[in-house]
């Protein structure tokens, strides 16, 4: 895992990439569904990298697995374990 991937929050937005969203000619709801969709990217890259996939080829049931196994690492090693941080 590299060092960005482990920082907290580096799965979400950089405060340029945040910018970038706000400068856009988006509605509200649009701003929001272009942070989502940047954030979940960033996510699919950091699971397809765990299985060692490219993320076109990431199944429904692997990211399911991958969202079951960060919240059992939170549950059973607190939150700083885990690679998403809420």
């Amino acid at each position: 895992m590299d060092v960005q991937s482990q920082q907290p929050g580096a799965q979400f937005l950089t405060l340029e990439e945040s910018a970038k969203v706000d400068a856009a000619l988006l509605s509200s709801p649009e701003k929001f569904l272009a942070r989502l969709t940047l954030s979940s990217h960033k996510l699919l890259m950091h699971i397809a990298k765990e299985h060692n996939v490219p993320v076109e080829e990431l199944s429904s049931q692997q990211i399911i697995a991958w969202f079951e196994q960060d919240g059992k690492i939170r549950r059973e090693q607190g939150i700083e374990a885990a690679y998403l941080k809420w």
